[in-house]
């Protein structure tokens, strides 16, 4: 009797252990507000926002508008890493970079040039060209397009707490410069502010 009693209760434990447990499919908007309610860290929602609003801001800058008019066809453009400068060492930077090049490419403004693609097809050159592949059909270096602008960026982080709350303030600036007269072309920054506050008994 005692031993179908404490079966008995250890399958009810571990019912009620696995029964705590549920997942379900939420669609972005959703999931950055769950996100919200379990962590004041930086989550795919901030990165969306903030490339989204550089971008905006990259088209309605007049001085680029100026330089598009002078130039006539969509610039050519390498986009150099955005610098992690917070505090933070898990900062998803690789997220913001590769949203970066999303957006830009989506956009239809801009002709990317790739650098990581660069150098797999320089590497590809060589191999052609050195005997492995019938000269006729070997490609040649030097008609790989130049980029005219370069684009750099870096997200910085002030955080104030007290009394268990905190706000996170990030920054994230973005410049973009004439290759060939190293002349400024934009400079913009947008910032986002995160709010959490820790309770006695936990989140």
């Amino acid at each position: 009797m005692k031993l179908l009693l404490a079966l008995l209760l250890a399958t009810m434990m571990l019912s009620a252990g696995c029964g705590g447990f549920k997942a379900k499919r939420v669609d972005a908007a959703e999931s950055d507000e769950k996100a919200m309610e379990i962590t004041d860290q930086w989550v795919s929602g901030d990165t969306e926002k903030v490339v989204r609003d550089i971008l905006k801001q990259i088209q309605d800058h007049k001085g680029f508008q100026a330089f598009l008019r002078k130039k006539g066809s969509a610039p050519k453009i390498f986009i150099a890493d955005v610098q992690n400068m917070t505090s933070e060492a898990y900062f998803p930077i690789n997220d913001i970079n590769d949203e970066m090049l999303n957006e830009f490419s989506s956009s239809g403004d801009f002709t990317l040039i790739d650098a990581a693609a660069r150098e797999a097809v320089l590497k590809e050159i060589t191999y052609q060209n050195d005997g492995m592949v019938d000269p006729a059909d070997a490609k040649k270096v030097g008609k790989q397009t130049g980029a005219e602008l370069m684009v750099f960026g870096n997200v910085y982080m002030k955080p104030e707490s007290r009394d268990g709350k905190t706000i996170k303030q990030y920054n994230v600036n973005i410049r973009m410069t004439e290759i060939e007269k190293a002349v400024e072309v934009l400079r913009v920054r947008t910032k986002l502010s995160k709010f959490s506050e820790q309770k006695k008994t936990g989140w």
